[in-house]
């Protein structure tokens, strides 16, 4: 057929892969999100450090953390994860930029030993609040786990906002019993002023498959429990939170409404009695106590219930209120009470439904916001791109002329590049990139950033199925129309994974293997355009995460792969007709991360990761003789590339060298003529990307 794709894997940390959420940045700590997205901060502490960071009004992380340590300005709210009875502490807010080495010697025996946790930001108190257990602020921080007990750090603004209010609404009143307590607590956490210390740390590469030294120094820390991965399952804020938080909010208005008004008929019962000569006892001291202190109105900002109870209260603190006012405003009867509060619950409705308008409006702001700042990337890469690819002749005059026009360009000679990652920014991008005129043109993006997807092909259409975008793994697949240049929303997997293989045999498409950044899959499903949904059938006879896989008359291979402990030389096939999957002679090379094509009714398995290092060798696979043959070795060592065969030329694109460099050539093999390299600047720095061409017969 002549037709090959690219199946996406992870990088390789000490032999495995590790999670894409964390290559742009350097670390497999972060969530890294950008300063601006940055809402909040979580740090981590036990019952053994937690009074040392209260103490000394200091917080700290390992030192891979400052990637996004060092985004914290003055005022950006942090909390406290106690790991010991796994407890959310705040509302706390930072008192000074993130630094490294504020305190060289924090969290030690005796300050002999230099600090594990020297990514560090002084604090002070923003709210004293009730400690929130984990089960309550999981919801809103769902998108955060990767597993049962692991979470990201770093929140965006909509999750700090949540947890905020969530702690907010269990803030410590100081009017209570333990009043003397909290000023004492307080008055420890005043912010003490920002030392001039210079950052030790350098910039984090924007590759890290160097992060094996990471992780040692991680298993140095005795905090392993703040190292981050994807996330396996990613829950909404579940709806008893609201209500708990809107149960709390009324309760807390009906009280001081009612307390409000219970002092005033106290006091108007002190004027009626002195107006009718009955002796009042102690009455200024009453009234001296009523006032001391105003009601704290926790978690509570609307303007109209403030103003509504000021308006009654008339006149400040401590100053006694004229009775005639009082006799005309106090209620004088049960049903006018029953009023009140019937108003007050009414008033609270409408706050939550201003809330949740205001919460659902910030969240589409969110979303626009993001997808213009991949639009304004993806189209400064078009213009840089162009501009390299765009020849200009200079004439005698000193004007410029353009030299190129487009040729009349052929779609089934073209290689289609999704998504992936050019070393600054996940990509939602959707190319044809066309060899025999090194030309790349753009087209319709996808829906989402994608990267380690998986790619095929049925009935003329494209489908994209499944990957990330650098933080979390997708269940998602979308299916692109080339006459209708669209793209559109498809049936969902049964469950969300990456690194995966796609190829269509017998009018279905099967979508293998993968991984969710913690169990590796053999398991696999298959769409069915007529049923309209994925359907799990027979599982492959291993599991296999960053396997390849492609289709042959009729017939669906796969090799390699990662099974949770090893590298993989095995490959196996399966005939739909059969449904059964038969394992065949293995690679020579165990490889994982690497590609496959089809060339002359022949299988090429193209590089990847052998689990010590990338190789550039190649092995051909003939069904005919069911054996696998040396081939010639590439020019350069790679994985994580796309490959995809035109004109019976098979082309390898983008991808990673030595774990740490994008390759930006582009190598070409045809039989009898060896590999040859292309200039790839039309194309650029690229890995993590899917490739696929299009059959002449669907196009």
């Amino acid at each position: 057929m002549g037709t090959g794709k690219r199946i996406q894997t992870t990088p390789i940390v000490n032999g495995r892969p590790a999670s894409p959420a964390n290559v742009a940045s350097g670390s497999l700590h972060a969530r890294n999100l950008r300063k601006s997205q940055l809402g909040g901060v979580i740090f981590g502490c036990k019952n053994s450090t937690m009074k040392e960071c209260l103490s000394k009004q200091l917080f700290g992380l390992p030192a891979h953390h400052f990637s996004y340590v060092k985004n914290i300005d003055p005022g950006l709210p942090l909390f406290l994860f106690n790991y010991s009875d796994r407890t959310l502490h705040g509302i706390f807010e930072a008192a000074c930029p993130g630094q490294m080495n504020i305190n060289p010697y924090g969290w030690t025996t005796d300050g002999s030993d230099r600090t594990l946790y020297p990514a560090q930001v002084q604090i002070r108190v923003r709210l004293q609040c009730q400690p929130l257990p984990e089960s309550q602020f999981r919801p809103i921080i769902a998108d955060n786990y990767y597993s049962e007990h692991h979470f990201w750090f770093e929140l965006d603004h909509a999750q700090t906002n949540k947890v905020m209010s969530l702690l907010a609404s269990l803030a410590v009143a100081l009017g209570t019993s333990s009043s003397q307590n909290t000023v004492k607590w307080r008055t420890k956490f005043q912010a003490i002023p920002s030392r001039n210390i210079r950052e030790e740390s350098e910039e984090f590469p924007p590759l890290a498959l160097e992060a094996e030294n990471l992780s040692q120094s991680s298993q140095r820390s005795d905090s392993t429990d703040v190292a981050s991965s994807l996330d396996g399952e990613n829950q909404p804020l579940k709806a008893q939170s609201d209500v708990k938080e809107v149960q709390q909010l009324e309760k807390d208005l009906i009280y001081m409404k009612l307390k409000a008004l219970a002092l005033k008929d106290d006091i108007n019962s002190e004027h009626q009695a002195a107006a009718e000569g009955i002796p009042v006892i102690n009455g200024l001291q009453s009234e001296e106590k009523y006032y001391q202190k105003e009601p704290e109105m926790s978690g509570v900002n609307n303007p109209s219930v403030i103003e509504d109870i000021s308006s009654k209260d008339k006149g400040h603190r401590g100053e006694p209120l004229d009775a005639e006012d009082n006799c005309a405003q106090t209620p004088g009867s049960s049903s006018e009470y029953q009023s009140l509060i019937s108003r007050l619950i009414k008033e609270v409705e409408e706050l939550k439904t201003f809330k949740t308008e205001h919460t659902h409006k910030m969240a589409l702001l969110e979303q626009k916001l993001t997808r213009v700042e991949t639009e304004i990337q993806l189209l400064n890469r078009r213009l840089q791109l162009e501009s390299e690819s765009n020849s200009s002749t200079v004439l005698e005059d000193g004007n410029f002329t353009e030299s190129f026009d487009e040729p009349l360009l052929d779609t089934e000679e073209s290689i289609f590049l999704l998504g992936g990652y050019d070393g600054e920014t996940w990509l939602s991008a959707f190319d044809s990139y066309y060899p025999s005129h090194n030309l790349l043109k753009y087209r319709t993006p996808m829906n989402c950033i994608r990267s380690y997807a998986s790619v095929a092909q049925l009935n003329g259409e494209l489908y994209v199925i499944g990957g990330g975008n650098g933080q979390v793994w997708y269940d998602s697949v979308e299916s692109y129309n080339p006459d209708k240049e669209q793209w559109t929303l498809c049936p969902s997997l049964c469950q969300r994974k990456g690194s995966l293989a796609g190829a269509s045999a017998n009018d279905k498409i099967f979508a293998m293997g993968g991984g969710n950044g913690v169990e590796c899959y053999s398991n696999v499903e298959m769409l069915d355009l007529d049923v309209g949904r994925w359907i799990n059938t027979r599982s492959m006879l291993q599991k296999r995460f960053a396997l390849a896989a492609v289709e042959l008359n009729g017939v669906i291979y796969a090799t390699g792969g990662f099974d949770g402990n090893d590298y993989l030389e095995s490959a196996e096939r399966f005939d739909p007709r059969e449904h059964s999957w038969t394992k065949i002679s293995s690679m020579s090379t165990r490889r994982g991360c690497h590609s496959l094509v089809v060339l002359n009714e022949k299988l090429y398995a193209l590089g990847g990761f052998d689990g010590k290092a990338m190789v550039s060798t190649v092995e051909i696979f003939d069904p005919r003789l069911g054996s696998w043959m040396p081939g010639e070795a590439m020019n350069y060592s790679r994985g994580y590339s796309a490959a995809a065969v035109v004109n019976e030329t098979i082309y390898v694109i983008g991808g990673v060298k030595d774990g740490y460099n994008i390759v930006d050539a582009i190598e070409n093999f045809k039989e009898g003529q060896g590999w040859q390299e292309t200039d790839g600047s039309v194309i650029g720095k690229r890995c993590f990307l899917s490739a696929i061409t299009l059959s002449p017969h669907t196009v």
